[in-house]
């Protein structure tokens, strides 16, 4: 895909520009979109740059052009270009390797199609599980993903309005449930403090296997509690009916347990939700259950919370909490299915 002029091109433009004092005028790899999403293509993302870069090591870099106004105005917000954003991601590279891997790219449309397609934005601090490994077929431990500031990347303003760089950083899953409990920019500006760039490699073990990393995160977790508030992961909250039930996946059991653990304690509710319904849990003195719509608030006492959550385990079943008649929790299998919707792996 060509690039416009600057002139019919200002967000493009701007985005060059940002990267231009980190690399200059090289040339990145660049890969195109033929057919425009607005046309019926595939691909939102209009086009993905990987610069080669050698420090602090061997990786690419990558960055999206199309989460953001490139060309012409069109959203009413003049503050803010498009979604606000554009995605990085720094990707470990063996000093053999010519091209940046194909597997990447993939990805990054794979995040744009989530975006376009639901109308939900990513930011500094949230995470995501990928239900598989990021690169697909990689023998590899990095199956999520949290996002951060592109430490080279501040935000930049446009003709269009203001852009932000999202960086993509890989996780194995104990750094995710690590981060559920505690704070996902928190998390990952310690690890800064050893790995600057927070380069992904699909190579690695997890940050957690390091004692002293891990023992600060453990300290610092029981000190400030969860600030991660929200959990997508309800399947339904059946509100029509006594008793209400709740659906929660096998696979989000044990990171349910510890953020209701990391922030009831701590006077913060929790929120679950879905397309449909939503869950609310609180902190009270008096647990009790208020229903309204197709919104059901959870209250629950410091004592009927351990109860409740000490008997919750990632399998299939049913659960009352103590102290609140006609509500049931239910958890149901996840089934883990491939890019083309095959199921390939149950949780039961």
């Amino acid at each position: 895909m060509a690039k416009k002029s600057d002139d019919e091109s200002p967000g493009w433009h701007a985005i060059d520009d940002a990267l231009r004092p980190i690399y200059g005028d090289r040339e990145p790899y660049h890969v195109g979109t033929i057919v425009s999403w607005a046309m019926g293509g595939p691909d939102p993302i209009h086009g993905i740059s990987a610069y080669k870069n050698d420090k602090p090591v061997p990786h690419w870099h990558y960055v999206t052009y199309g989460f953001t106004e490139l060309w012409d105005k069109e959203s009413t917000n003049k503050e803010v270009s498009g979604y606000g954003f554009e995605l990085t991601f720094r990707c470990a590279r063996s000093t053999t390797e010519k091209k940046p891997p194909n597997w990447a790219f993939n990805f990054l449309q794979n995040l744009g199609r989530y975006v376009f397609e639901t109308g939900n934005c990513f930011g500094v601090g949230h995470t995501m599980p990928l239900n598989g490994p990021i690169a697909v077929d990689a023998d590899t431990l990095i199956h999520a993903i949290s996002f951060i500031d592109d430490i080279q990347l501040p935000p930049i303003n446009t003709p269009n309005g203001e852009v932000e760089f999202l960086q993509i950083v890989g996780l194995t899953m104990d750094e995710l449930e690590a981060i559920s409990s505690w704070n996902a920019r928190a998390f990952l500006e310690l690890r800064r403090e050893s790995d600057e760039l927070l380069i992904t490699d699909l190579d690695r073990r997890s940050w957690l296997k390091d004692k002293t990393f891990a023992k600060e995160v453990a300290k610092r977790t029981k000190e400030d509690g969860s600030s991660c508030g929200w959990l997508a992961l309800v399947l339904e909250c059946e509100t029509n009916k006594t008793p209400v039930r709740v659906k929660i996946q096998t696979i989000a059991v044990e990171g349910f347990k510890r953020r209701l653990l990391g922030r009831l304690p701590y006077g913060r509710e929790l929120v679950l939700s879905d397309k449909e319904a939503t869950a609310v849990f609180k902190p009270a003195k008096k647990s009790q259950m208020k229903l309204v719509e197709d919104a059901v608030t959870i209250s629950l006492s410091d004592e009927d919370l351990q109860v409740f959550t000490s008997g919750l385990e990632p399998h299939a079943g049913v659960h009352n909490i103590p102290g609140i008649r006609d509500l049931i929790v239910e958890i149901v299998r996840t089934e883990i299915t491939d890019g083309d919707g095959n199921v390939v792996e149950i949780v039961e």
